[in-house]
């Protein structure tokens, strides 16, 4: 069964957010037709007005694809920015509205590798990357697998309980990043837990290695829980199709992990998720400050 959340925070202080979730609720039941077509106009918008983002997205470009000329990679942030704003939406339907039609010719490959690694009640760790297709992916992904997830908790008290609230109708637990005890719990018991460590975080052990010819502070969890959890694991693929259907792919799973080396270990995850990156750059979540922290003690500056 699935955990229950607490009771909602009501107080006045949450009121403002309240307004936006109830925003978002009702966004969350436009027809699929309506927002797949809003959804690039919206990124299209947000490319000119959100500055600050727009320009993070284009220093990781220029970091992660060098061999890109200038106007190549214009049309690679104007892609991104137009799966965004359709990944925005997605989010919203997968939180708190209605899957169909978006599930129609969803296909899904590679569930005997996710088998075989089950096999005799072992736990797995299906690792994947921050992409716009994320949220609504996960959800299609739960019609076939028992699943749980990691993820970072909302700083709003009344955006967490909804976000949380709408991922688990269809999701069977949801751990904060530093619930490790449970999410090994999940994994001893034969469960299958979702994990992105493709981010910078504050919290968490985390070494610099390799993330697409760049230094990265990594997290070394996928690592720790393996051990941890005696876990196979996973890399997950998914993308949105040029005709708007989905796919996600269980790849198989990664031999001889984990090692005793977590730096290692965990430059390996990084060399992974690349890899699925690469496959489809214009659906990968490029707002994040990746490369913030320097191996020398310093900070990139974003602006």
């Amino acid at each position: 069964m699935s955990e229950t959340p607490p009771p909602p925070p009501l107080s006045p202080r949450n009121w403002p957010t309240w307004l936006l979730v109830g925003l978002g609720w009702t966004v969350a039941r436009w027809p699929w037709w309506l927002q797949r077509a809003a959804g690039p106009v919206l990124g299209r918008a947000l490319l000119h007005v959100a500055g600050g983002r727009r320009r993070v997205a284009e220093a990781n470009l220029a970091l992660c694809f060098p061999e890109l000329d200038d106007r190549a990679r214009r049309n690679l942030l104007r892609a991104n920015f137009e799966s965004l704003g359709l990944g925005l939406f997605e989010f919203l339907r997968a939180w708190w509205g209605r899957l169909a039609p978006v599930d129609r010719g969803f296909e899904i490959t590679g569930l005997e590798h996710l088998r075989a690694a089950q096999a005799g009640g072992r736990g797995v760790i299906l690792v994947s990357a921050h992409f716009t297709t994320l949220e609504v992916c996960l959800r299609l992904l739960c019609q076939h697998v028992a699943l749980g997830a990691m993820y970072r908790p909302h700083e709003q008290p009344a955006m967490e309980w909804a976000v949380k609230r709408g991922r688990l109708r269809h999701a069977r637990a949801m751990f904060a990043r530093d619930e490790l005890r449970p999410a090994v719990r999940h994994l001893k018991q034969g469960g299958v837990l979702w994990f992105a460590p493709d981010q910078e975080t504050r919290r968490g052990e985390s070494v610099f290695v390799p993330f697409f010819g760049q230094p990265a502070w990594s997290l070394t969890s996928t690592h720790q829980l393996a051990r941890l959890g005696n876990a196979a694991v996973l890399p997950l693929f998914h993308e949105r199709l040029p005709d708007g259907r989905y796919r996600i792919e269980v790849l198989p799973p990664l031999d001889d992990f984990p090692t005793r080396d977590a730096t290692a270990d965990t430059a390996r995850i990084m060399a992974t998720l690349e890899g699925l990156i690469r496959r489809r750059p214009e659906q990968y979540l490029w707002l994040h400050q990746r490369f913030k922290r320097q191996p020398d003690g310093s900070r990139r500056r974003y602006d």
